[in-house]
């Protein structure tokens, strides 16, 4: 079959919905699916406001109706709701043609944190974006239940994997940094809530992985803290390898790739009871959710290790790329 997928979310960003979709398109490949990326890199690009790292295509709309009519695909599936995936949705519409959607973002609730507009006023436009398509995938069963509540409809499950080669359990090394090590991996972004976890009174070291906008502003803040910027491959699974516990103080996420990272690793999650570590975590014993994110913190230094491992076994990219292929609908 021949598959159609354009986002808005690409490479060089670093985040979860980049890291799903190249998962994904590998595993399709390997199913021996022709797979199509409409990806910012085939446009001229602006970058967008307040998040120069993302690169925004400009006038897309023929552009993609050229690439979309040449290839003539089996099934279109929009994974964002910027430039190109409102243009493939009017070629779609224009064309009567099926297609399918997914949820990854919960951006009425980051622009909500910085820009003080209603949640509940974008969470009305993305409902509007999402109807058209046949099936619109979501991550959680929280996020589909939040979802519905602003009025979404026509909403299917496509989990997500973990790679079990790259991220896995080490023996914890000597370092210099003191121990317990409590880890961040993620956008040093306001989104994140990362003051949650830095005002924290913790033994050892906070260690934060990762870069974005408001890393200056918090390494000026919080001097004790340990920011080391972005990793990738090997150098970020020993960075979980060596540290003790996951902090994952965000409360917008719709499901944090990082989390299963982590228990891939060897290490236990502490969060707050919000959608993504509810379903990643649930009665597993892998984590600590509380609203009291120290006590979480603390507690989750007992856990074992290989529980942790265990429970990430459960979540394959193979089972996540079928999910998708059951959710998709024909364009003819």
């Amino acid at each position: 079959m021949k598959i159609a997928i354009v986002t808005d979310a690409w490479l060089p960003q670093t985040n979860g919905v980049v890291r799903t979709l190249m998962s994904l398109r590998r595993e399709l490949a390997a199913l021996g699916h022709d797979v199509l990326m409409i990806t910012p890199e085939q446009f001229t690009t602006i970058p967008c406001p307040t998040y120069a790292e993302i690169r925004l295509a400009l006038v897309p709309g023929f552009e993609v109706e050229r690439l979309l009519s040449e290839a003539r695909p089996d099934a279109i599936h929009i994974v964002t709701e910027g430039p190109l995936g409102l243009a493939a949705r009017r070629y779609c519409q224009r064309h009567r043609f099926s297609f399918t959607t997914s949820f990854h973002t919960k951006f009425p609730d980051y622009i909500e944190a910085r820009f003080y507009i209603p949640s509940r006023w974008t969470y009305e436009l993305l409902r509007r974006f999402h109807a058209a398509a046949s099936s619109t995938m979501v991550a959680t069963e929280s996020i589909r239940r939040e979802l519905e509540s602003h009025g979404f409809t026509q909403l299917s499950r496509w989990t997500r994997g973990v790679d079990l080669t790259t991220f896995r359990p080490i023996a914890k090394p000597a370092t210099d940094f003191k121990r317990p090590i409590f880890l961040y991996v993620g956008r040093i972004a306001v989104e994140k809530n990362l003051p949650a976890f830095l005002d924290l009174d913790l033994p050892g070291t906070k260690l934060l992985v990762g870069d974005g906008p408001a890393r200056a502003e918090l390494q000026q803040r919080y001097p004790d803290a340990r920011f080391v910027g972005r990793q990738e491959g090997e150098d970020l699974a020993f960075l979980y390898g060596m540290s003790d516990v996951f902090v994952f103080p965000s409360q917008t996420d719709t499901f944090g790739l990082v989390l299963l990272e982590a228990l891939a690793s060897g290490l236990p999650i502490a969060a707050f009871p919000v959608a993504g570590p509810i379903d990643i975590v649930e009665q597993s014993g892998v984590g600590v959710l509380d609203w009291n994110l120290r006590e979480a913190a603390l507690k989750a230094l007992d856990i074992d290790p290989e529980a942790c491992r265990a429970r990430a076994q459960e979540f394959t990219w193979g089972a996540s790329a079928a999910q998708f292929l059951s959710n998709l609908a024909l364009v003819r």
